[in-house]
């Protein structure tokens, strides 16, 4: 087989060439022209995007200033509140300290009022009456009770009060602790830049978290914590000046009531004083009436047997001239003389026996009387040592009532005035 003189191969003729050249020059024309409008629109591109991203990186910046700003004020208002709050709890916690001293020192007058009861429950036969002593000691309890009442009462309130005001004070104390969290979270956002080194990309960052507020929502909380925790504290502002009328309302009731009872008594022991002056008086002058009255007794039986001896001679003498002789027994004036002396005699005997029996008669009734007397005045003398024990026992009432009643802590709770967990400042019992 014989060789070829050229390689085979497609061929191409000039104006495919020139063709082929003007092709290639028109496309790389074409290229570059697009390739310089997508450089001109991607550098207009990048402008605007970097402008773009800086203001709003400017404008989140702001916001951020503006949010940080706002929570500031809400953080400063809450803690003026708060500080506020905890003034009115201690304000409050001593004025219901207060009321239950003045309750626990009404215990002391009760039992110094029972007890003169009881003392003066210790009096004999009439000295047991219903004086006005005895009523105004009864009025005394009442009035004590019934102050009891009302004191309790009203260290019920505060106490309720208190509760409601630490509830509040936990409200308060909650928001202002989101509001520190938000803060530095916040302030930490507006501290960040690209060159920071703990920025990264996140999962779905747009995303609305669950239990989101609209601000109105926000303000509106803070608002409500804050208006509640101010109505509260007039609340607490009324009730403590209630409190503190109402301590010295029935300070001052049993004040006037106890000085009641005391003049009672004083007029008392001195009806009693008088009384038993009295009697005493009485007892010497029955004592010396019955001595005379024995002296006047053993005369008038001295005088019965003188007049028995004088009797006795008058019969003696009569029976004796009975004895003379025939006519000598005549009725002559001796004969009439003792007759009528016997009869005399006789007469001056039955007067003086019955005089006796009279005087015998009176002399047992001063001894009755007397002896009456005694023990009516053995009564009255009881009667006014209970009556001076009962104002010996008052006295206790002039020592002030915080030498006598123990201070008692009744209420505990959280001093924390700053920032604080939630959960801080719950109430603890009495």
């Amino acid at each position: 087989m014989a060789a070829l003189s050229f390689k085979p191969g497609r061929r191409f003729t000039v104006p495919d060439w020139c063709t082929n050249a003007r092709l290639i020059s028109a496309d790389a024309e074409s290229r570059r022209f697009a390739s310089q409008r997508l450089r001109q629109e991607a550098r207009a591109l990048r402008s605007e995007t970097s402008n773009q991203a800086k203001w709003d990186e400017h404008d989140n910046q702001t916001r951020l200033a503006e949010r940080i700003s706002s929570v500031s004020r809400w953080k400063e208002t809450l803690e003026r509140c708060l500080a506020d709050v905890d003034e009115e709890i201690d304000a409050l916690a001593k004025v219901k300290e207060a009321a239950e001293r003045a309750l626990q020192a009404k215990n002391l007058s009760l039992d110094v009022a029972m007890e003169c009861l009881t003392l003066r429950d210790g009096r004999r036969a009439i000295d047991m009456v219903r004086d006005s002593a005895e009523e105004q000691l009864q009025k005394e309890v009442k009035v004590i009770q019934k102050t009891k009442r009302e004191l309790q009462q009203w260290v019920n309130e505060a106490l309720e009060q208190l509760c409601i005001l630490q509830e509040a004070r936990q409200q308060l104390s909650f928001d202002h602790y989101g509001k520190v969290e938000a803060l530095e979270i916040d302030r930490t956002c507006l501290s960040l830049n690209v060159n920071s080194p703990n920025i990264s990309f996140k999962v779905n960052p747009t995303r609305i978290p669950h239990g989101s507020t609209a601000v109105d929502e926000w303000e509106q909380n803070s608002q409500h914590n804050k208006d509640h925790a101010e109505e509260e504290m007039k609340a607490s502002t009324k009730l403590r000046e209630a409190i503190v009328l109402a301590i010295a309302q029935t300070d001052n009731e049993l004040e006037a009531q106890s000085a009641a009872t005391d003049f009672a008594l004083r007029k008392r022991i001195r009806d009693v004083e008088r009384a038993y002056d009295e009697l005493k008086w009485q007892e010497q002058n029955t004592l010396e009436e019955i001595t005379e009255m024995e002296e006047d007794i053993r005369r008038l039986e001295e005088d019965i047997r003188r007049k028995m001896q004088d009797l006795k001679l008058a019969h003696t003498r009569l029976e004796a001239r009975t004895c003379r002789p025939n006519v000598e027994l005549c009725r002559d004036q001796v004969q009439y003389g003792l007759t009528d002396e016997v009869h005399q005699l006789e007469g001056s005997i039955r007067a003086l026996k019955l005089k006796l029996a009279e005087a015998q008669a009176a002399l047992d009734a001063l001894y009755r009387q007397l002896h009456r007397v005694q023990t009516d005045a053995s009564h009255k003398a009881l009667s006014l040592v209970l009556e001076h024990k009962c104002v010996e026992c008052r006295k206790k009432l002039v020592v002030p009532a915080e030498k006598i009643v123990p201070r008692v802590d009744t209420f505990n709770r959280t001093t924390n005035r700053g920032a604080s967990p939630p959960g801080a400042g719950q109430l603890k019992p009495a």
